[in-house]
């Protein structure tokens, strides 16, 4: 450990960090009936895809909580797994001379409150709920839910603490995190979606843990592909076989075969969080998730079979079929051989050049099944060339659709084959 001799503030992004991502919120609405927990979780979608403004988004969900008992809403927060060994780095964290803040835009500062006393953390901002006779009246306030509130809590707490922009680490996942990551302090992505990708100084993928050596200036440290990236990659790469199994049995057989996958696999991931398992798909599950995906609903698998499905349907022929090709085999190289030598990318700091080389590489393999050398080479280079940029969309759809056009569109205009 790296001892800091000067005090410094660490500031953590509750939600997709400490705890799993709108987990607090699923675990509320279960209580609602299905009804309210089905638009719950379309608001939480409107929010992720950019249609609606974060402080819109809460204030409909919390209206739809009207007349939930306080109650209920600890309870709900009990039943949520926090970070594995979150106190322990926690108290790594502050013998490394630094005071922890908590700074939550999804839930209540009451509740985040207990969360602090159990870390140790000095300081909890969240909503602020208005409550009559111990139940919520649908009403929320708080700087935590404004534009560039979450900035003006930080300034405050750096101010009562006498310390500087400079003394500051902030950890957090999404964009809604944008505004505290300020020049001069130590910005790191935990998990992050595109945009806070860009502004990191350090991204960090898997366990919280990580961010220890991040913290004391370490340079990154390339490791070796654990047994749980093996399977969840070698699950990835046999997405080529659908395009494979749609050219000899037709789309519409193979489209249905991963819908039924999906959903099989959805209802798989509902029970998981209480408690149950489904057969075999669960096991999977297990061994292959991520830190991350292991304590919350792991989505990936969604996107991914909703990508496959979307281009096979789109683009139905060689064009479809070599998109899928690649994005499977290219997408899944680069995250085996990304950061085993060199550092980041500095315009998105989760990836890195020998993965980009690599998942172009094994791409251009996959794309020779179904069309030509050169169709092959242009498709691998835009398949990697989404893979790289940090794009408001999940990859997973983004790779294949966009591979699927641009090949549909070369051999329209060429007749390329």
């Amino acid at each position: 450990m790296v001892a800091s001799e000067e005090p410094r503030l660490a500031v953590f992004d509750v939600e997709g960090v400490l705890i799993p991502k709108n987990r607090f919120i699923f675990e509320v609405g279960k209580t609602l009936g299905v009804i309210p927990l089905i638009k719950l979780l379309f608001y939480g979608f409107l929010y992720e895809a950019g249609i609606l403004k974060l402080q819109s988004a809460l204030k409909y969900m919390f209206k739809e909580m009207k007349g939930v008992k306080l109650e209920t809403l600890e309870c709900s927060f009990a039943k949520i797994s926090s970070t594995p060994f979150l106190q322990s780095i926690c108290n790594q964290v502050k013998a490394r001379n630094c005071k922890i803040a908590l700074i939550s835009s999804g839930i209540p500062t009451m509740i985040l409150k207990k969360l602090a006393l159990l870390v140790g953390a000095e300081y909890a901002y969240g909503i602020e709920v208005e409550t009559a006779n111990d139940r919520l009246t649908g009403k929320i306030s708080g700087d935590a839910i404004e534009s560039n509130g979450k900035l003006r809590i930080l300034r405050d707490i750096l101010s009562s603490e006498g310390l500087r922009i400079s003394d500051c680490i902030v950890v957090a996942d999404d964009r809604n995190n944008r505004c505290m990551f300020l020049p001069g302090m130590l910005k790191i992505g935990f998990n992050p979606d595109f945009v806070i990708r860009v502004k990191a100084d350090r991204v960090v993928t898997g366990k919280l843990s990580q961010i220890l050596p991040v913290i004391d200036g370490k340079t990154h440290k390339h490791s070796f592909p654990t047994t749980n990236d093996f399977l969840r990659e070698d699950i990835h790469a046999s997405g080529f076989f659908m395009p494979v199994i749609a050219s000899l049995i037709g789309v519409s057989i193979v489209g249905t075969l991963i819908f039924t996958i999906a959903l099989i696999y959805a209802i798989s991931e509902l029970l998981r969080f209480e408690g149950k398992e489904l057969p075999l798909i669960s096991a999977i599950t297990r061994h292959a998730a991520s830190q991350s995906e292991i304590h919350g609903f792991a989505a990936a698998p969604l996107y991914f079979a909703f990508g496959i499905l979307l281009t096979l349907v789109l683009f139905n022929g060689h064009a479809g079929y070599a998109a899928v090709a690649m994005f499977c085999l290219g997408d899944s190289a680069a995250s085996l051989f990304g950061g085993r030598i060199s550092n980041s990318l500095p315009f998105n700091k989760g990836k890195t050049w020998e993965g980009s080389v690599g998942g172009w590489f094994f791409a251009f393999l996959g794309g020779l099944f179904f069309v030509s050398p050169t169709l092959a080479l242009i498709g691998a280079a835009i398949a990697m060339t989404i893979e790289v940029l940090p794009l408001p969309i999940n990859d997973n759809v983004l790779i294949p659709v966009i591979t699927g056009a641009a090949l549909t569109l070369i051999m329209n205009t060429t007749g390329l084959k």
